[in-house]
C-alpha cells in the first residue's frame, strides 16, 4: 500500500480519545484508498488484498493516518477476518 496523502484523508483527530472504539466497514481490493464517514461508523476502502491480514493492516494504517497518530495506537478488538472491524484507540489523549 502506498502512503496516502494527508490532504486526501478526512480529519479524524477527534477520535483520539483513550479507550474510544471505532467501528469500521472495510472494503479490500478497491481501486484506491479512501475513508468515507457513514452512519454508525466509517467505511474504509483499501487496495490491499484480504490475505494474511494485509487488508486489515492497510485499514489500520490508513485510519491512523487520518487520525494523525501512530498505527501502533490502534488495536483491533474484533473482526480480523471480517469486513466489519472494531478498533480501540490506546494512545495518549
Amino acid at each position: 500500500m502506498g502512503k496516502p496523502r494527508k490532504k486526501d484523508l478526512p480529519d479524524l483527530s477527534h477520535l483520539c480519545v483513550p479507550g474510544a472504539e471505532i467501528a469500521v466497514r472495510a472494503t479490500p481490493k478497491a481501486a484506491r484508498n479512501a475513508i468515507l464517514q457513514a452512519d454508525g461508523g466509517l467505511k474504509i476502502s483499501v487496495t490491499a488484498a484480504p490475505e494474511n491480514g494485509k487488508a486489515t493492516e492497510a485499514v489500520r494504517r490508513l485510519l491512523a493516518a487520518a487520525m494523525g497518530t501512530a498505527a501502533a495506537n490502534l488495536v483491533l478488538r474484533r473482526g480480523a477476518a471480517s469486513r466489519d472491524k472494531l478498533f480501540v484507540y490506546t494512545g495518549p489523549a
